[in-house]
């Protein structure tokens, strides 16, 4: 996230016009019909739309995307998630280790993962943070509440770094 404050809309105005600064009321002049002069689009407006829009809207019919909700309202909850053979994954948190053997590449021909996975329940660190853990199920609703300006540099939400 950038530390200085960017330019959205609304350009300050420099006190002296050195040379190669740009002058605001030449280009009011120039493109009067600017939805930017005509003060259409503001700062505040461009930040509402993207709140309303991006983070807070349901994306219908963009980008080869149907419908995209950015809260992810249908996370998977990692405690329910089934294991086994035939293509399931090892564990929640790890593909199936396994070959579908000799002369096959049909993930239905492999077996279940015998081998040795880390236990979840001795805390074993799976990433950063939360020690990777935790179902998408909370992160998504904990990330979902994060609203513009409202940001926490280098986390995704309050606690997502496994600090407070």
């Amino acid at each position: 996230m950038a530390e200085q404050r960017q330019i959205i809309i609304e350009q300050p105005v420099p006190p002296d016009r050195p040379l190669g600064s740009s002058s605001p009321s030449n280009a009011k002049a120039i493109f009067a019909a600017s939805p930017i002069h005509r003060g259409e689009l503001t700062d505040e407006e461009r930040k509402t739309f993207y709140q309303n829009t991006v983070l807070d809207g349901t994306v219908s019919g963009g980008n080869g995307v149907n419908l995209f909700d950015p809260n992810f309202p249908d996370s998977p909850d990692l405690t329910e998630v089934e294991t086994g053979g035939g293509g399931l994954p090892s564990s929640p948190y790890t593909p199936n280790l396994t070959s579908p053997g000799p002369g096959s590449i049909n993930p239905a021909d492999m077996p279940a993962y015998e081998g040795e996975l880390p236990n979840p329940d001795q805390k074993v660190l799976f990433g950063t943070g939360q020690g990777g853990l935790v179902s998408p199920q909370k992160t998504s609703k904990e990330i979902a509440r994060a609203s513009l300006g409202n940001y926490i540099s280098g986390r995704s939400y309050l606690g997502s770094d496994g600090r407070i």
